[in-house]
């Protein structure tokens, strides 16, 4: 897949024979040392947000100034397709809004916000359980490449993003 935070890919680590995904970021951000620095930081906080709601980063590379995130591979439909099949009933939303919830209190808790909530990023792995992808790279991506635009970000921008998806 491919998208603003760059190309994702399904790989497997021939080693450990285990299957990942790897999501090359945008050649445009590589070309800063700035910027790298600081997202290696950021990446670095993310590594340590394990939970079973929230995708893995197992690590960030790079190959010859080519940098790429090495992340938990997760298969499943996202919230956004599910819910182009139709609307759900509550009794159905309200397991799904439970989890992201979770997610959210786990990395808010570590005073990581998501940073870019919505339907797209939900991902249903198996037996329905709920995943977050992304868990603060959106915001880790905005603040090292202009550091000085914007506003300040913080747990409301996630309570927005989770009201917008629970209404959607």
């Amino acid at each position: 897949g491919a998208g603003g935070m760059g190309e994702v890919y399904r790989a497997r680590d021939i080693t450990l024979g285990r299957e990942f995904a790897l999501r090359i970021l945008p050649e445009a951000f590589a070309r800063d040392p700035q910027w790298v620095g600081r997202f290696r930081d950021d990446v670095q906080v993310l590594t340590g947000l394990s939970h079973p709601r929230i995708v893995g980063i197992y690590g960030l590379s790079d190959v010859d100034g080519t940098f790429f995130l090495i992340q938990e591979l997760v298969q499943g439909r996202t919230l956004a397709e599910r819910l182009n099949a139709g609307p759900l009933s509550v009794a159905d939303a309200l397991p799904i809004a439970r989890q992201i919830g979770d997610a959210l209190k786990i990395g808010h808790d570590k005073r990581i916000i998501h940073g870019d909530l919505k339907a797209a990023s939900v991902v249903f792995a198996l037996h329905d359980r709920v995943k977050l992808l992304d868990f603060g790279l959106a915001r880790a991506m905005r603040a090292a490449a202009a550091p000085a635009e914007g506003k300040k970000t913080d747990t409301r921008d996630d309570v927005w993003g989770f009201g917008c998806v629970l209404y959607e």
